[in-house]
Formats: C-alpha cells, sequence, structure tokens
C-alpha cells in the first residue's frame, strides 16, 4: 500500500503557498515550541530573570480550573505560552516587553470546538480559520470525513496539511467510517484499519473521528474493532456517533467498543446515558442541529458534574459563521438555556481540551498553556473584542488580523463530479407497477433543525404510467458521481414546503457525497444535475426553467477556497432562492445535504435506494399500489 505521508511541523510541502509571505517562512514563524522546548524561558520570565513578550494587565481573569473570577490579575506570555498568571506581572517586564491594557475587562480562554466538520462550511481550513477566528475560536478538533469519502486518505493529508499552516490549533481526526455504513451506499474511496494506523503517525492526528457505524461496533465487526484498536494502541481519542433511540443492550455494547464521546443526543436523557458510561456528552449547535436546550438541563436542572460535557457544533454553514458566529455563538446560547457563564465557558474550553489529553496545553488560562485568550465586555452577550492566539493578537473588534496561509490544492482535488452522460428527465422518472391508478410510496419526512427523519407513507396519484409528486411530497433523486456510472435512485421527500416548478442540486451529500436533488419536475432537476457536472460541484437551484442560484464548489464538489463572506453571499442567495420556491424551513440547505445520511434514522436514500436506517436495510419504495 502506497504511503500518504503527511506534512512534518518543520517543513514545507512541495505544494503549499501563502496569501502574503513565504511557506518556508510562514511555516517557521508559526512553529511553536513545545513545552519542553520553551520550559526554560518560561521560567526565566515568571522568575523575572528574563522579560516577557507580552503582559496584559488590568484584566478580570476568568479561572476555568477553578470556575471563579480573579479581579486585577495579569498574564505574562512568552514563546507563545502563559509563563505568569497572578495578581501582579511587573517583574516580567522589560523595555522590549509588549503591554497591553485589557480596559477592566474579562480575560477568557480561546474557545475550543470539540467536534466539527470543515468541509460543512464549504471552506477549506484556511478560510474557515479566517471565518472564526474573530469570533473566538482558537481550537478546533475537526474530521474530514466528507473529503475521504471522495478522495479517500489524500483528502485528509490534504485537509490535514493545510490545518497544520494556521495560526490556530486545528487537531485533525482520522476518519473512521467510509463508507458510514457498507452495504448501504457507495463511496469514491473506502478507509481502511491500515489507513488509520498509518495516519495516527502523523502531527496533527488526535484520534479517531466519530465511529458512525454503531451497528458495526455492536456486531462486533472486526475491521471498525481494528480501526478502534490502532487508535487507543497509539494513546489517542476515539469519537463517537451512536444515533439509534434504543438507550438499551444496544449502547452498553457500542459503548464497551471505546467510543469516548457523542454529539448526537437530542434529550436530556441521552446526555445523562452518555455522561455515565463514561463518555463526554457533547452538546452541539450547528446551523441546523439545535440539541443544547434538549440537554443541557442534565446540568442545569439535574445537577450533574458540568466537567463531563462538552460544547460543539458539528456542522456549521457559512451564513452562520459570516453573521451569527461560531463558538462563541454556541456559548451564548447555552446560557440562553439556563447555564452558568462560567460553566457554559468551561464546557467550551478546559472540559474539551482536558477530553483530548490537552489540558496541559490548552484550554485554560495557566502557565504552561499556550496563550490563547479573549478580552470580552460581558459573560452574558459575550462580545469578543480581541483574540490571542500563541500570544499573538489574530483579531479585534471581529477583524481578522493575521494571515491563514492556503494549501495548493492539486488537479486531483477538483474536476471530482463525474456523471458518465447527459442526464434528461427519463433519468428521474418513477415507473409504477402495470395498471396502477395510485401507489403508496415511503416518503422521507424532514424535521426541521434535526439531524433525524421521519419514515412517512404517502399515496401518489400515477399518470402515464409513472408516480407523481403532489402537495408537498417532491421527488428527490440520488445521482452517482464517483465512478460516472449514469445511475439514480429516485425516492419522495416531503417537508420542504416546494411549489411551483423547481429543482435544487447538490454534491455536498453527507456522507458519501453523490449528488441530491429534489425537485417537482423532472426536466428541471436533469438541468440541475447537469449544471453540477458542468462546474465540478456545488449548489444550484432552478425556477421556471431558469437557474436563480449556484455556488460552485470545485475541491472535492465539497469546498471553495474563496473567503467565507464570499461563500456565504453565494450561499444566501441559494437560501433566499429555497424561500423564492416555498422552502421556509431554518438553514434548509442543511437539511437538504443530510437527505443520504445513511446512519441517522429513519429513512434516507443513497446509490444502493431507499435505506430504513432503524433495520440497516435496503427497503421498497412502493408500499402498495391501487389497480385499474
Amino acid at each position: 500500500m502506497p504511503k500518504h505521508r503527511a506534512l512534518q511541523l518543520n517543513e514545507p510541502h512541495p505544494r503549499l503557498k501563502s496569501n502574503t509571505i513565504d511557506v518556508s517562512e510562514n511555516l517557521e514563524k508559526r512553529k511553536l515550541k513545545s513545552w519542553a522546548e520553551a520550559a526554560p524561558r518560561l521560567v526565566a520570565v515568571a522568575a523575572g530573570r528574563e522579560p516577557a513578550d507580552l503582559v496584559v494587565k488590568n484584566c478580570k481573569l476568568v479561572n476555568v480550573q477553578t470556575r471563579e473570577i480573579l479581579l486585577g490579575w495579569q498574564v505574562a506570555v512568552t514563546e507563545g505560552r502563559f509563563a505568569y498568571v497572578g495578581p501582579d506581572a511587573s517583574h516580567c517586564i522589560g523595555p522590549a516587553t509588549r503591554c497591553e491594557d485589557g480596559g477592566g475587562r474579562y480575560l477568557i480562554p480561546g474557545l475550543c470546538d470539540g467536534h466539527m466538520h470543515i468541509e460543512s462550511g464549504m471552506l477549506t481550513p484556511a478560510e474557515f480559520a479566517a471565518a472564526v477566528i474573530p469570533h473566538g475560536t482558537t481550537t478546533m478538533f475537526t474530521d474530514p470525513h466528507e473529503i475521504a469519502n471522495v478522495l479517500g486518505l489524500d483528502g485528509v493529508r490534504m485537509m490535514h496539511d493545510e490545518a497544520l499552516l494556521q495560526p490556530i490549533n486545528i487537531y485533525t481526526q482520522m476518519p473512521s467510517c467510509a463508507p458510514s455504513a457498507p452495504g448501504l451506499e457507495t463511496t469514491g474511496f473506502e478507509i481502511t484499519p491500515a489507513h488509520v494506523a498509518e495516519a495516527m503517525a502523523w502531527p496533527g492526528i488526535i484520534g479517531l473521528g466519530e465511529m458512525m457505524n454503531y451497528p458495526g461496533v455492536i456486531a462486533g465487526d472486526t475491521k471498525m474493532l481494528a480501526e478502534i484498536a490502532a487508535t487507543m494502541q497509539a494513546g489517542k481519542v476515539v469519537g463517537g456517533h451512536y444515533a439509534a433511540l434504543d438507550r438499551g443492550v444496544a449502547f452498553h455494547a457500542y459503548a464497551a467498543g471505546g467510543p469516548a464521546d457523542d454529539h448526537e443526543g437530542t434529550a436530556e436523557a441521552d446526555a445523562i446515558l452518555r455522561a455515565r458510561m463514561g463518555m463526554r456528552s457533547m452538546l452541539r449547535l450547528g446551523s441546523a442541529w439545535y440539541d443544547v436546550q434538549s440537554q443541557i438541563t442534565a446540568i442545569t436542572q439535574k445537577g450533574l458534574d458540568p466537567r463531563n460535557f462538552i460544547l460543539c457544533t458539528d456542522d456549521c454553514h457559512s451564513v452562520t459563521l459570516v453573521h451569527e458566529g461560531h463558538m462563541d455563538r454556541v456559548v451564548r446560547h447555552a446560557i440562553d438555556c439556563g447555564c452558568d457563564p462560567l460553566i457554559a465557558l468551561q464546557m467550551a474550553t478546559i472540559n474539551t481540551a482536558s477530553h483530548f489529553g490537552l489540558e496541559r496545553e490548552l484550554g485554560s488560562i495557566a502557565p504552561g498553556r499556550r496563550a490563547d485568550m479573549i478580552l470580552t465586555g460581558d459573560l452574558v452577550s459575550l462580545p469578543i473584542d480581541v483574540v490571542y492566539a500563541r500570544g499573538n493578537k489574530v483579531a479585534e473588534s471581529g477583524q481578522l488580523m493575521t494571515d491563514c496561509p492556503h494549501y495548493n490544492w492539486p488537479n486531483t482535488s477538483k474536476n471530482t463530479v463525474h456523471l458518465g452522460k447527459v442526464l434528461d428527465r427519463n433519468d428521474f422518472e418513477v415507473p409504477a407497477p402495470k395498471q396502477a391508478q395510485t401507489v403508496t410510496v415511503k416518503v422521507i419526512g424532514v424535521v426541521e433543525n434535526q439531524a433525524p427523519t421521519k419514515a412517512l407513507s404517502a399515496v401518489l396519484p400515477v399518470v402515464n404510467g409513472l408516480v407523481e409528486p403532489n402537495r408537498d411530497i417532491c421527488q428527490i433523486a440520488l445521482v452517482e458521481r464517483h465512478r460516472g456510472t449514469g445511475a439514480v435512485t429516485n425516492a419522495f421527500v416531503s417537508g420542504f414546503g416546494y411549489h411551483g416548478t423547481m429543482a435544487i442540486a447538490s454534491t455536498v451529500a453527507h456522507d458519501s457525497h453523490h449528488m441530491i436533488v429534489v425537485g417537482t419536475d423532472r426536466a428541471m432537476m436533469a438541468a440541475a444535475a447537469n449544471r453540477l457536472g458542468a462546474v465540478g460541484g456545488g449548489v444550484t437551484i432552478w425556477k421556471d426553467g431558469h437557474e436563480i442560484g449556484l455556488v460552485e464548489l470545485p475541491i472535492a464538489g465539497l469546498m471553495s477556497d474563496r473567503p467565507a463572506a464570499e461563500v456565504a453571499a453565494a450561499a444566501q442567495t441559494i437560501l433566499q432562492a429555497m424561500q423564492a420556491c416555498g422552502c421556509w424551513l431554518n438553514n434548509a440547505i442543511m437539511q437538504h445535504s443530510l437527505l443520504a445520511l445513511v446512519v441517522i434514522p429513519e429513512l434516507r436514500i443513497s446509490d444502493l435506494g431507499l435505506v430504513d436506517v432503524t433495520k440497516f436495510e435496503i427497503t421498497d419504495l412502493i408500499q402498495d399500489a391501487e389497480l385499474q
């Protein structure tokens, strides 16, 4: 098996470029000394023998280690780390020390996102970092399993390598499940235990990405257990993903399989059970997942130990990042749900760092830790006034003050949409049984602000031998795009509210990332699909025979390397176009992109057919027919 060598921290990759400076210079500049390398100077500065690089005075320091506010405390920074944290840092100041006045504001640790997918923002790691730094995010634990489904281990390496270049901490979890459900979908590439073992040696790999194949773990699948074993042998963390409603024996079998956290809970009982089983319960607020309010009562009402709970985003759209925020948005929401602000901050800082074994590196304002910190005027509304990462001021008043270098994405990462032919309306037909007047079909029911769908049924008319949608029921199709087979799977979906003549297509189609097309007109569905084939991927929406919105995503059909504001503006046209077609769901494009996620109940679509996720099996679309 060929080796997919990852970029080392002290060497430039041959295909790297920087936005503003030479890459080799940038890598050296960004290289953070380990604690062991920095220790002599940290001790000398704390003792007053050497001057600090930076001292921040006049602050109300939020100590997440003890959950208290320390008035008038000061910090001294050197080598990108905190050297002194205490009431008076005057002994650390020399002629060259940069002294900054906190203005009496709160000094809090930089925020950490415990579980997320960069690709969901439709941005590369560099542009995602540029978008979230002004919101106070200084650490992310990312799972690039979206690109893994399209480009395999090579794609993971590309994400990992660009992540290492950034001025903040971006750790990569090696994707575990491509495909997410073997036998129910076909991916562009397959991840194997050998890939996992290889990636565990890369410098930015922090653990194994969410183990979505929970039926495989429960059944003792040797491949899944081998991936978990390789991760544990490397001393790293196994991410969890248990999306079933069964909290009985099945869950306990999954917990015994080794996942150390889980973000798929939607109810208080889920949060409590995970914590009781020694897992960190991750409460998510993404663009379309609102699972904090229903679970945080485990802390606010039941009084459980909050150190076993973590805040995360999972999936954040570029529109959300630009207009609402990132982890600052999640912390505010947790506070709005009744959580003590200091506890909410712990759940987005020290709890996350501790979970990944990094509590001596980050997540708090304490000696030896990376100097990631935020000045804010209020702990409830949480304005992000100033952001420091590794002791450097990287954002102020919402403005980015650093560069986020780009990886030079190769041609192999582009032109990944292979339809195999020009599609036409016939590819989107659903034939009815002979002599049928009406048919009863299974329908995917979209649930606003939730990842799960509902398994519905509906009676639909038959016209000229074809099943026709009606009212709120649209056609949905999954178009194979990795191998150019020309295959199209057709079914029905309800809940978007579309009316008139329209179609929307997207190559962002978790997790196998074929192409999802939803529409009320078969010819327009074909036009939308062909359009994405022509531009190399993205999202397009058509109405009355014309394209009214387009986001081009040339990298793996998932990401753009343009700035977040530009991508968000294009994505906003998609959301507006969806509303023009009758859809008023919150962030409906996220709901659209998850209709092929065959590891979350109840009903999904894949290249192999309609999937009953409660049984993990392919199911028939047509249940019954009324004959003439």
